[in-house]
């Protein structure tokens, strides 16, 4: 199901900022070759973590699911000239064509890779987060919110990708929402509705951003 009218996305890509060359590159390359290319954030949404990232101006920045390396340039536009954005991939094929991609940007000095499961490495990692982004397996965001929140500074922003989960969390089926990703999301969702320490607001943007400050 298209959430978005592809022509109506169309027309926002056309009237946004266009990538630069390098994330161009990436994003066609993703999508001739990658088997989850829908994975990828591509322009519309590129171009919205970067103006987030430009707004907000961070220090440091925590990404949790990397994949091709598209979104993590993206965001890392805005970093302050000593900001650094860790990103971590579960997937090692994945991380090793990220990094590649990051050694051809010029913010290469600024990204950190990490490698393996998010709710391990995190903790080690012994930052405050300005800004996060949560892209990763959909059955642990409830688990990545949990973990992250209390080390997000008062004021500092996460966004979650994929919350409208290609429609399935519109339409339940008569017993409910079916699937154990669209479950997830939901629940995700509803956590975050009732969490007072956060101001939220949900956006349709390609497939649903999830746009959460702390308090």
């Amino acid at each position: 199901m298209d959430i978005i009218d592809p022509l109506a996305e169309a027309y926002a890509s056309q009237y946004s900022s266009p990538d630069e060359a390098l994330l161009q590159e990436i994003a066609a390359t993703t999508q001739a070759q990658h088997p989850h290319a829908h994975m990828l954030s591509g322009h519309v949404q590129g171009k919205f973590l970067e103006m987030i990232s430009c707004l907000m101006a961070p220090r440091r920045i925590l990404e949790i699911g990397t994949f091709t390396g598209y979104s993590a340039l993206c965001l890392a536009k805005g970093l302050l000239k000593d900001g650094k954005i860790h990103t971590i991939e579960l997937r090692e094929q994945d991380a090793s064509v990220a990094q590649a991609n990051f050694n051809r940007s010029i913010d290469s000095g600024k990204i950190i890779l990490h490698i393996g499961n998010a709710l391990t490495i995190i903790p080690d990692l012994q930052e405050t987060w300005d800004l996060v982004f949560i892209d990763a397996d959909k059955v642990s965001y409830t688990q990545y919110y949990q973990l992250v929140l209390p080390l997000v500074r008062p004021g500092g922003v996460i966004i979650a990708d994929n919350v409208l989960f290609h429609g399935q969390v519109l339409q339940p089926h008569p017993g409910g929402i079916s699937g154990k990703n669209a479950k997830a999301i939901q629940a995700f969702n509803e956590y975050v509705l009732q969490d007072v320490q956060v101001d939220k607001v949900l956006l349709t943007i390609r497939d649903g951003l999830l746009m959460i400050r702390k308090k």
